[in-house]
Formats: C-alpha cells, sequence, structure tokens
C-alpha cells in the first residue's frame, strides 16, 4: 500500500464509485478483484474471526451484498503506528482491500485536503452519515484542564472525540492508547489521557488494543460488522473474543517448553538459541490476552516471541504500570489452579518427570518377575 492509494481512492470518487450505495463486491470487481482472490480474503477473514471454514460462502455473499459503509480516522495522542501497520499489512492484503471495503472520507495521515478542506469533509461526512458511520480513532484522549493538552484545528480532541465518536454507529479505538491510554497514561500522566470510552462513555466502543494493532484484527472487525450488522462478542475489557479470548501462553509455540520447565536464563545463552521460554526474562504472556501468536505479523511470518523477546503485555490496561519492569519476570502466574513460579514449576516437573520414570522402573520389573503363565491371558 502506498499513500498514491489515496489519491485513487479521491479520483473514483469523483466518478461515482465511492457513494455508500455500491455493495462490497461491485466496489471490489470494479477495482479488478478476481473471483479467487475474494474468496481467499473471506475465508482469512472467516478463520480471524474464529469462526468455522464453513461459514466463508456466507461471509462472501454477505459482502457481495452489504452496502459499502463510510468510515472516518481520526488520530489524536499516538504515535501513527496504528496507521502505518494498516499500510503495511498483507495477506490478506488489507492495505488495498479495506480502502475499498470502505468509503474513507477523513484520515488525516493519509487524505489529500488539508486544513479548512479537511475539517468541510470530516463535518460533511458526520452529519450525512450521522448514526451510520465507523469512527477509528488512533491514539488517547487528553481529559486534564478540559483537555487543552491535544487539539487539532482549534477543537481539543475532547471536543472532537465526543462530537464525532458520539455520532457513529460504532467507533473502533485501535491500538493501546485509543483503548486504554497507553504509554500517554502511564504514571505520572500529565495530560490525563486516558481510552475513547472513558472520554465518551455513551459511545459504543469497540477496543482493539496492542502496540501496534494487528491490522488483520480491524479488518476482521469490520468484516464481522457488515456480515452480522452488529459488533463482535466482547469480553469485560470491551475486546472482541475472536482476536482476545485467549492468553498469548497459551498458544505460545514456546509453551511445552514452560511447562517441561525450560527456560532462557540470559539473552544469548544455549536455551536462548534453542527456543526455549522466556518467562524469567520478562515475557508478559502469562498475563496477556491476545491472538498474535495465531495472527502474527509481517505477513504471518513472525511476532515478538518467536524472534526471540519477550511479549510485553501491549494489549493490557495500564500495561506500561502493571507489566513492568518490561525484562522482570511476573511474581506469578494466574490460571493453573494454584499459582506457581517458574522456579516451582521448572522444579516440580523434573520431580514429576523423575518419579515418572522411577514407577515405569519398577512395573517393568514387577512384568519381568512375573512367570509365563501369569501373563498367558490373551
Amino acid at each position: 500500500m502506498s499513500i498514491h492509494k489515496k489519491s485513487e481512492v479521491a479520483e473514483t470518487a469523483e466518478h461515482g464509485l465511492e457513494t455508500p450505495g455500491f455493495s462490497v463486491g461491485e466496489i471490489l470487481k470494479q477495482r479488478g478483484v478476481s473471483r479467487r482472490d475474494f474468496l481467499k480474503f473471506c475465508t482469512v477473514m472467516t478463520a480471524a474471526m474464529s469462526l468455522p471454514a464453513s461459514f466463508a460462502p456466507s461471509v462472501a455473499q454477505a459482502l457481495d451484498e452489504v452496502k459499502r459503509p463510510t468510515l472516518v480516522w481520526l488520530n489524536f495522542q499516538d504515535c501513527t503506528g496504528d496507521s502505518e501497520a494498516l499500510l503495511r499489512a498483507a495477506n490478506p492484503t488489507v492495505g488495498e482491500i479495506i480502502l475499498d471495503i470502505l468509503s474513507v472520507d477523513y484520515h488525516e495521515t493519509i487524505m489529500a485536503a488539508a486544513g479548512h478542506q479537511a475539517d468541510e469533509a470530516l463535518e460533511s461526512t458526520i452529519t450525512k452519515y450521522k448514526g451510520k458511520y465507523i469512527c477509528v480513532v488512533e491514539g488517547s484522549i487528553s481529559m486534564k484542564d478540559d483537555g487543552v493538552y491535544g487539539c487539532t484545528s482549534g477543537k481539543t480532541h475532547l471536543e472532537i472525540a465526543r462530537r464525532v465518536c458520539g455520532s457513529a454507529a460504532a467507533t473502533i479505538a485501535i491500538g493501546t492508547c485509543a483503548a486504554y491510554g497507553g504509554i500517554a497514561a502511564a504514571v505520572p500522566n500529565p495530560t490525563g489521557a486516558v481510552g475513547v470510552k472513558d472520554a465518551v462513555p455513551g459511545a459504543t466502543v469497540i477496543n482493539l488494543p496492542g502496540c501496534p494493532c494487528n491490522a488483520d484484527n480491524l479488518t476482521a472487525t469490520i468484516v464481522h460488522y457488515l456480515v452480522f450488522g452488529k459488533i463482535p462478542a466482547m469480553d469485560s475489557k470491551g475486546r472482541p473474543l475472536f482476536a482476545y479470548g485467549k492468553r498469548i501462553h497459551d498458544n505460545c509455540e514456546r509453551r511445552p517448553h514452560f511447562d517441561a520447565g525450560q527456560y532462557v536464563e540470559h539473552w544469548g545463552d544455549d536455551a536462548h538459541r534453542k527456543g526455549f521460554c522466556l518467562y524469567k526474562m520478562g515475557c508478559k504472556g502469562p498475563g496477556t490476552f491476545h491472538n498474535c501468536p495465531t495472527q502474527r505479523y509481517n505477513e504471518k511470518t513472525s511476532w515478538p516471541v518467536a524472534s526471540g523477546h519477550g511479549c510485553a503485555g501491549c494489549s493490557e490496561p495500564q500495561f506500561w504500570d502493571s507489566m513492568g519492569p518490561m525484562y522482570k519476570r511476573l511474581p506469578n502466574v494466574p490460571g493453573f489452579g494454584i499459582e506457581h513460579t517458574a522456579d516451582q514449576i521448572g522444579l516440580g516437573m523434573a520431580v514429576g518427570v523423575a518419579s515418572a520414570f522411577a514407577v515405569h522402573g519398577v512395573v517393568t520389573a514387577l512384568r519381568r518377575d512375573k512367570k509365563p503363565e501369569e501373563t498367558k491371558e490373551g
């Protein structure tokens, strides 16, 4: 995806292709997306939404018929990392497909308009499609001193969020900053940074935390909304269960090493090179819910733990304060019936394995001592 994509979007808008009256299927066909690629996209999205593969034809049919929705993307206190992740995403090619599925009427980072023209585009969109558009928010919102520490076009981010998110059909808080305040909200939080839901309590908000958010999860969330006409089932922290319903620890490829008590003790040691568990090096996977191990990044080739770095817990609220220090391990690992430290688990596994071998040896010896007639049965 390149910035030139936006000029193409603007170009087709002039010829009437950007109106929400067109179905997603029609838009993709006009864009030259083959039926095969479209069905492949639907299959990938079905998997991302944790639906059985048999749902893929239904997803395709729904996207063939559903009308193209309008989207506005707001940037507040952020690093623009989520926009960058979106534009560089692939398999599915989000940068090429999601901008065709959606009518992106406002996005400060990639839009051609600037200044008063940009303001007019936003105002026109939220007025014309009130209650029907999707809003994506990137970055935290300053609440201190009436929000004066974050402003765009002479308006505070708090004011903009309450107006735009309050009139949207649904708001997607993309990235940890928009979801929970992120690093900007870490102690001492000088700007009074909060997530969208805290700033606009009445808005319908879907949290997609992560630094950055995996663009596949954004696409799947929007596809879910288009296909089923409602937001996906969410956990107590406002996150879609299909993406945040399982702990990173439970799907991690290093989990067998954790269970076996095999840990990296020092960066670059033999255990590190062998891919052993990074819990002792500060990995927060046991306390973090996200689908990083299954969705992965960089065209699904890898993710932080696979590359040799522990999980930072970035999809959890207040992770910067509650999960730190980054390279110190969590004191306990909840969710195993009882709480164990890594040392106790490792020791327990060693004793358990030794006991199992001992029992096996005793049983084998007893079998050898049995007389032939005692073992002739069968």
